[in-house]
Parts: structure tokens; sequence; C-alpha cells
């Protein structure tokens, strides 16, 4: 897939999506970008701002079956990955696929499940495969996850570890309505419709979203870039307010996500733009903050920030 085709595919999965979802166009390319970087995505807000309909919105858009995943502190691996259930008719063990089984899965609430079932869907967002009793089950192509976290209400949950945290490609926020305009229209929609939920029609047809994704490969990235964004990663690791920088994989996923800012912008080559525009949803979450700047309430996206306005951008 061409570019220009890609970039047609992205406008019009971004309208449709944009017609169930009233958020900030910029959110809604941020979360495209973490599909089309064949990546995951971390929904961090309140709740009632939209996270579920947005993760099942893009899956219709995009062409892909969707499951969900409501993680509670009793949830199981098996109840994650599916088990080994006897048949009587056969007279043997046969293999059930659990929800995660899925194109896009809905991780709704991650932070509610105990750690050994957060190992199970880290296997499964970095291998793109499950175990289960000594067996490897290979999942869908693509395979994405949109998982969702409450930042507000603590009790009952677990902290993401920062192995899993550093597994999504781009962690963003919803946010309220950007303005009572925003917010009325809300309203006007669901005056328009006699279901709660707003839906959302299909826009890509079978295959489309695989082409789509690969689409950023052919992005050209000039050699100043790479040092650029190569700047930007080690930058974090020199800050003092930062105890643990930016992996060498997370800088791999800002090269990734800006290249696939660049399709969502409909150019062939990657520009220092591309690369500040995706820099904070791609890299603050990431950050393990000093004790000190914990207590100070330093906020990662404020350093990458900073980063951005200290790393000479190069002249492309």
């Amino acid at each position: 897939m061409d570019i220009d085709t890609a970039h047609e595919d992205c406008r019009r999965v971004l309208d449709a999506v944009g017609e169930a979802v009233v958020a900030d166009r910029a959110f809604l390319e941020t979360v495209l970008t973490g599909v089309l970087a064949r990546g995951h995505v971390l929904l961090e807000d309140v709740p009632g701002t939209g996270k579920t309909l947005t993760a099942r919105s893009f899956a219709t858009a995009l062409g892909l079956s969707f499951s969900r995943l409501q993680f509670t502190p009793d949830l199981l691996p098996s109840d994650v990955t599916g088990s080994y259930v006897f048949d009587e008719a056969e007279r043997r063990f046969e293999f059930r696929e659990g929800p995660v089984f899925a194109n896009v899965v809905l991780g709704d609430e991650i932070n509610r499940a105990p750690p050994k079932t957060q190992a199970a869907l880290l296997e499964a967002m970095e291998e793109r495969q499950v175990t289960v009793d000594g067996e490897t089950h290979a999942l869908p192509e693509p395979f994405v996850v949109i998982a969702t976290q409450n930042p507000v209400e603590q009790e009952g949950t677990f902290s993401l570890p920062e192995a899993q945290l550093d597994r999504f490609a781009v962690r963003t926020a919803v946010g309220y309505p950007s303005d009572e305009r925003a917010e009325v229209e809300l309203l006007r929609r669901r005056a328009g419709r006699v279901e709660q939920a707003p839906t959302v029609g299909r826009v890509l047809e079978d295959g489309r979203a695989e082409a789509l994704r690969a689409a950023p490969e052919s992005v050209q990235v000039n050699e100043d870039l790479l040092d650029y964004i190569a700047a930007i990663a080690r930058a974090t690791r020199e800050d003092g307010r930062v105890a643990v920088g930016v992996s060498p994989r997370g800088t791999q996923r800002l090269f990734e996500t800006a290249r696939a800012r660049a399709v969502i912008e409909g150019r062939e080559f990657l520009t220092p733009e591309d690369v500040k525009q995706v820099a904070p949803a791609t890299l603050a979450h990431r950050l393990v903050l000093t004790p000190d700047a914990a207590v100070e309430n330093v906020d990662e996206r404020t350093i990458v920030d900073e980063m951005l306005e200290s790393v000479p951008v190069p002249t492309v």
C-alpha cells in the first residue's frame, strides 16, 4: 500500500471514529499511531470519558475482531489465555481459546488484575502468543491490546510493572470535552439516536488493516533524524530527575511511532515535527522518576517536553 492510499484510509477511519467518540482529533490520531506502529495503546483517564467506546470503534472501523477483558482482582491467567477442556465425546483434551484471541483486545481497568495475570498478558503483548500447559498458541494477526486504567481510584489495584508499561507503544488520555460546544455536541448526538452508545460502521475491508500497518515501513528516514531520535532517548537517561530513562526498546518505539505519524500526515519521509508530535505519548510512561521527583509530583511529560526543547533539531 502506498503512502497516499494509506493516508486516505487513515482519514476515513479517523472520520468514522470521530462520529462516535467526541474527543480531540489529536487524541484519535495518537491511538491510530499506536495501532499503525504495530504496538499497543494505554488509555489512562477517569471513568465515563469514552475509553471503551474508543477501543470498540477503532476495531469496527478497521474491520478487525474485538474482544473485551474486564480485569478484576480474582481474574486468573486462564481467564485471559484460555484453557484445556476435556471432550467427553472425543475422550481427549482440547484447547478452548480465551478472549485474548482477537485482533483488538480491550483490557478494561488492566491495573485491577493481579501480577500473575498481568504476566500472562505480557507474553501475549510481546510475543503475540500464549503458552498454556507447555503448549504455545499463536495469536491472530494483527493483534493490538488497548488497555485502560483509572488514575484516580487506586483501591484494589496493582501498579503496572515497568516491564509491562514498556510494551505499550503509546499512552494517552481521552480528556473531558474541550469546551461547552463539544459537550453540547455529545448531547445532540445522543438525542439523535435510540441506543445509549453510538455505533461505528466498518471502513476497511478484510486484509486492509494489515496492509495499512505495513505502510510505515516505506517511510524514508534521513540519517540525521536517526541521530535526533537517539539523542532524545539518551537525554532522558541523563536527567537528574529520572532514575531509569528510556530503554533501547523505547528508542525503537519512538522511531516506529514517528513513521506512523508521517503516514497519517500523508508524507513519504520523516520530519523532526513527526518525532516531536509522538515523543510525549511514546516516551513519558517509560520514565522511572527518582524518589525526590516523585514526591515533588514532577510530570513525566514535562520532562520529555524539556528534552525536546534542549536537543538540537536537525535541518531536513
